[in-house]
């Protein structure tokens, strides 16, 4: 098989692992509720078991990135992670205790801290100039799995039978389930995935740096042509061995000189972390204040509430698959800025329309529907523009690392936005104003840093002289 077919083939196994990663949101969600309701638990439980994910894969993500920066394979790690996902999926199908119940979310999320990986197995196997697409592509699978996760939860619901020993209901079926998709992708990983070799290290830098080193020693060379034709020769065939060498020796201590200051306190990389919070803070507190507000002024139901969902989730698709065709025309810079005044004016839309409703239940509705439409219609600009741009203001050879970092950031505000949201549902003025005070200030940072949310200089010129060569 040609790398072109594995390359590939491995990009489609990776929309499945984050197809998968959608599915188990939207299946567990609806129903974990309930299943604590039946294991006694208080109700902080909920807001435990949802954060637990989250904080297990904020902890382990940064892991998993220094073991494929080191190891520049991620094929092993996604298999090893995955029995996390396994081990804690059946845990969530046995439930005995509420206690079972948050350990089995725990463990289940270390297996998402694998995420970190992908994307730097994602960065050092693409062009910066698709990569955006790429990522945008990758992300609109996640979101597939939360659309499609919710039509499974229509036979999931019927179950009621015994396994051996254990009861396979409404609240228990999610858990086994999900296991089961987990352990056969274990098979497809096995079958088609390849840690195929990183573009960077067939050209790029390495190629610029080779093509220096002869020219800066062409002045050595005799006038006589049989002699400069065998020097050219034995010194390109040194350069290589020399470049091998070092490669070998960076790849081995991928780390070495390798500062945190330096690398996270830059301009830049601040700005886009900073960028990480504030879209998936604001993100998860709107997906926290919206079901109490659906209730409360229009009288959703469970239908009404998955009918809204459905139609947000094809909203977010489709914004994904656009934000990849833009991202081939302008530069991810500009995405950003696009998604960030898009972010603002929705949040500003919300304050001014939905804190007091006015008028009729028509002009209600139509003001709630275009207040979402337009926080969902900046979120697809914003996540991937951030992710592609930091993927190159950081350094290659840690970017495992550097994404688990990234994701550690965004898992501590989806952990952070519930909580701030759940407590002020009845207080819209604060939280959406907070959420604008937020995004406010992302917005002047991206400003002033404009100039500096670029490729390096340093990359650019090198994918110049591997193209002219």
């Amino acid at each position: 098989m040609e790398n072109h077919q594995k390359r590939t083939l491995t990009f489609l196994i990776i929309g499945l692992i984050f197809m998968l990663s959608g599915i188990e949101y939207a299946v567990i969600l609806p129903t974990i509720w309930r299943y604590l309701q039946i294991l006694e638990a208080p109700p902080y439980f909920l807001g435990l078991g949802l954060s637990a994910f989250s904080l297990s894969a904020l902890l382990t993500g940064p892991l998993f990135g220094v073991w494929s920066d080191r190891s520049k394979t991620t094929k092993s790690i996604i298999l090893f992670s995955n029995l996390f996902e396994i081990a804690g999926n059946f845990m969530y199908f046995i439930g005995y205790s509420k206690w079972l119940l948050l350990c089995s979310r725990l463990v289940a999320g270390v297996g998402a801290g694998a995420g970190s990986s992908i994307f730097g197995f994602l960065t050092r196997s693409t062009l910066p100039e698709e990569r955006a697409g790429i990522f945008a592509a990758i992300m609109a699978c996640r979101q597939a799995g939360l659309l499609i996760g919710p039509a499974f939860n229509l036979f999931l619901r019927l179950c009621d039978f015994k396994l051996g020993p254990f009861v396979v209901n409404k609240y228990t079926s999610p858990g086994i389930f999900m296991c089961l998709l987990w352990t056969l992708l274990q098979f497809i990983i096995l079958a088609g995935y390849w840690d195929v070799p990183a573009i960077s290290s067939q050209g790029g830098v390495v190629v610029l740096e080779m093509k220096q080193e002869e020219e800066e020693e062409a002045p050595l060379m005799g006038s006589d042509e049989d002699e400069a034709r065998t020097y050219r020769t034995v010194d390109s065939d040194q350069s290589e061995t020399s470049s091998a060498s070092q490669r070998a020796h960076e790849t081995s201590n991928p780390f070495k000189n390798f500062s945190v200051s330096n690398e996270f306190l830059r301009e830049e990389v601040v700005v886009l972390l900073t960028a990480q919070f504030i879209t998936l803070f604001n993100q998860t507190a709107l997906e926290t204040m919206v079901t109490p507000l659906t209730q409360r002024y229009f009288s959703f139901g469970e239908l009404g509430n998955s009918l809204m969902y459905s139609l947000c989730g094809v909203e977010v698709i489709v914004g994904f698959f656009f934000v990849r065709w833009l991202s081939s025309k302008v530069a991810d810079r500009v995405v950003l800025a696009v998604g960030l005044v898009i972010c603002s004016t929705a949040c500003i839309w919300c304050l001014v329309f939905l804190c007091k409703p006015r008028g009729g239940f028509e002009w209600q509705l139509s003001a709630f529907i275009v207040g979402v439409f337009l926080q969902l219609l900046g979120l697809p600009f914003v996540a991937v523009s951030q992710v592609s741009l930091f993927s190159k203001v950081t350094a290659e050879k840690t970017q495992g690392f550097s994404q688990g970092v990234r994701r550690s950031v965004g898992g501590l505000a989806t952990i952070l936005g519930p909580l701030w949201a759940g407590g002020l549902t009845n207080n819209l003025y604060i939280m959406l104003g907070m959420m604008l005070a937020l995004l406010v200030m992302i917005t002047v940072m991206t400003v002033l840093s404009y100039e500096r949310l670029a490729e390096p200089r340093v990359v650019q010129c090198a994918q110049s002289a591997d193209s002219g060569r």
